[in-house]
């Protein structure tokens, strides 16, 4: 058996050295150290052999097995050592070769303008937060002192989720929760998400973009939010912007007002963008219903402010001359490369 083993160590070796294709190694792998391989029925027939050779005739064997697969693994890791050889040297690669131009994106508009409001509030003392856009019942409206029966929710419709569960028609409810968990003095803007049901056309779209801002402290009072839309006006749109308050009704702010800005085109004499008005209505805005003061835990006889909200996407067609809503979410490279 000790001869056969030799015998059949040095034939496959003699072969291997034969052999011209990794499929020729593998056929000698399987022949030789397979199940059903040669090396496997010697093996088999070691039961033949006495108590005192078997030791020996299988520390033989199981070098013999070694000396094998070292010899097949060397002949397969020479084949794919070739191979890749070959492939490098069919291959060229000139690295002195001027590269692919990769074109660069550029920031969305609604993005460029979110974040000038956002720098020019963190500039006078804001900060920004943030709120979940899938909302309750009560933080989006029974807390914004407009309960149920109450005519204002018949203004908005509401994509619900369950009869208490919705999705967001206002970043207001931001206003909520912060002043909530937040005693005053409070100075903060909440850009965001929202949507309602809304037919999709130039000027209206069932998802668009808020910015609101709050203010609560002792002694806040008319003007100080006329004083800072004046100045976030004028950082806007330049420093000859002037601001018109118009009175208005909001269910959480008492008083309310539309403002309005005068035209940054035309200074306010009247041209095609501001429909030859000479102003341009950008956001409402008011002080702080006191029932909403009330249900945050807040005494409205100790504790005034001011909240204001803004259609980003208004700002953002005003600011760049858009005359279609719908510019902004087609994603439309010929568009949106004018920003970059």
């Amino acid at each position: 058996m000790k001869e056969k083993l030799m015998r059949l160590q040095a034939e496959l070796e003699e072969k291997l050295s034969r052999a011209a294709t990794p499929d020729a190694v593998e056929e000698l792998r399987v022949r030789y150290l397979g199940k059903k391989g040669q090396l496997t029925d010697i093996l088999h027939s070691m039961g033949s052999l006495s108590p005192e050779e078997r030791p020996v005739i299988g520390e033989l064997a199981n070098r013999v097995r070694g000396a094998i697969t070292e010899a097949i693994n060397q002949k397969k890791a020479s084949f794919e050592r070739a191979l890749r050889q070959k492939k490098l040297e069919a291959e060229t690669l000139d690295i002195t070769a001027p590269s692919e131009q990769i074109p660069e994106g550029g920031r969305h508009p609604i993005a460029l303008v979110q974040e000038e409001i956002e720098r020019i509030f963190i500039s006078m003392g804001f900060t920004v937060e943030d709120g979940p856009e899938i909302e309750t019942d009560h933080y989006n409206f029974t807390a914004l002192n407009t309960p149920a029966d109450h005519p204002a929710r018949d203004t908005q419709d509401t994509f619900y989720i369950t009869d208490d569960v919705l999705l967001r028609t206002q970043t207001s409810p931001v206003q909520i929760r912060v002043m909530e968990k937040t005693r005053p003095p409070i100075r903060m803007i909440c850009p965001g998400r929202v949507y309602r049901s809304d037919a999709v056309d130039a000027t209206h779209s069932p998802m668009f973009h808020q910015i609101e801002g709050l203010v609560v402290d002792r002694g806040i009072t008319m003007g100080d939010l006329k004083g800072t839309l004046d100045l976030f006006a004028q950082k806007m749109f330049g420093a000859q912007t002037k601001t018109r308050f118009r009175p208005h009704h909001f269910p959480f702010t008492e008083p309310s007002a539309e403002v309005d800005v005068s035209c940054f085109v035309c200074g306010g004499d009247g041209c095609s963008l501001c429909k030859k008005e000479g102003w341009i209505e950008i956001l409402g805005a008011g002080m702080v219903h006191p029932n909403v003061l009330r249900g945050c835990g807040l005494d409205p006889e100790v504790y005034t402010g001011f909240a204001f909200g803004l259609g980003l996407e208004r700002i953002v067609m005003a600011r760049y001359g858009v005359n279609d809503m719908r510019y902004l979410y087609e994603n439309d490279v010929r568009f949106l490369r004018q920003f970059a």
